[in-house]
């Protein structure tokens, strides 16, 4: 079962890294074309980054209607344009909270966005690097300790892994949104996660509920749907960084795929190859 996919990807010469496939629990693909290793994954860091808030509302110290301006360090709150205080979380996980360019610039973020004068009553889907950051820095003053200590404490130790390598702004805040390295297996671990409601063997690191509200459909995209930094499209959702890399997780099928890639032109076409030999593969 799923053995052909793993020739199908080497044909097609796309630049996969790796792919790995668990099934009902059990890992019934592990494929590497190059070193097994940690990669780039890009804006997957959105999805780790969602979990930190998930965490955070499972303490009871943040929740999806709580203002993140209040999280904001202080020395900035007095440069908050004119409605950012009333703004939620929520509208940032869900890249909801105004046309903003697409990373922050220079050597103090947090001052750069602060000065851009978004529209903030635009709440169309507006993708971005920036919404990510906001909400990571904002998470990490609400812990109180790097967010990358409290992720590995109550995710990736519990999960039999390290803390990933992540990036920082100049200023030292986790960025959240891209800079971050993982191997496939652990990109895949993170799909389970999710595909098993926040459950990880018979730990539960974060709560049924608020893994549901996050794999929700909360705005169309223009061609799929977005929920707290994931991908939702049909009967599936995604971890997604760009060039190639995606978690899948079917939940009725009770599957997850993962790949790792260098693939800046041909993405879209490695999905629906990928997609595809799932679907043909789970009808047999």
């Amino acid at each position: 079962m799923f053995g052909d996919i793993g020739k199908k990807l080497y044909d097609a010469q796309m630049g996969v890294h790796a792919i790995e496939i668990i099934h009902s629990g059990e890992v019934v693909l592990h494929e590497c074309f190059d070193e097994d290793r940690a990669y780039p994954v890009y804006s997957a860091a959105k999805s780790v980054t969602a979990m930190a808030f998930l965490l955070c509302c499972d303490d009871g110290i943040l929740s999806p209607q709580a203002p993140l301006a209040e999280f904001i360090d202080e020395d900035y709150k007095s440069l908050l344009p004119c409605g950012f205080d009333k703004l939620p979380f929520e509208r940032f996980l869900t890249m909801t909270a105004g046309n903003f360019p697409f990373r922050p610039q220079g050597d103090d973020w947090l001052r750069y966005i602060f000065s851009l004068g978004t529209d903030l009553s635009d709440r169309g889907f507006h993708y971005s690097n920036i919404p990510a950051y906001l909400v990571g820095a904002a998470c990490e003053n609400a812990v109180k300790q790097p967010l990358m200590d409290y992720l590995e404490r109550r995710i990736f130790e519990p999960m039999g892994f390290a803390a990933p390598k992540y990036s920082v702004c100049p200023k030292g805040h986790f960025y959240g949104a891209t800079g971050m390295e993982m191997t496939v297996h652990q990109l895949a671990l993170l799909g389970q996660l999710l595909l098993n409601g926040g459950k990880h063997g018979s730990r539960q690191l974060i709560s049924q509920k608020a893994v549901e509200l996050a794999v929700s459909p909360h705005v169309f995209t223009g061609t799929d749907y977005y929920g707290y930094f994931l991908r939702i499209s049909g009967d599936s959702f995604s971890i997604v960084g760009k060039w190639g890399q995606r978690c899948i997780v079917y939940p009725e099928k009770k599957l997850v795929a993962a790949y790792l890639s260098h693939c800046p032109d041909r993405s879209d076409e490695l999905f629906g190859l990928v997609d595809g030999c799932i679907r043909q593969e789970n009808t047999r």
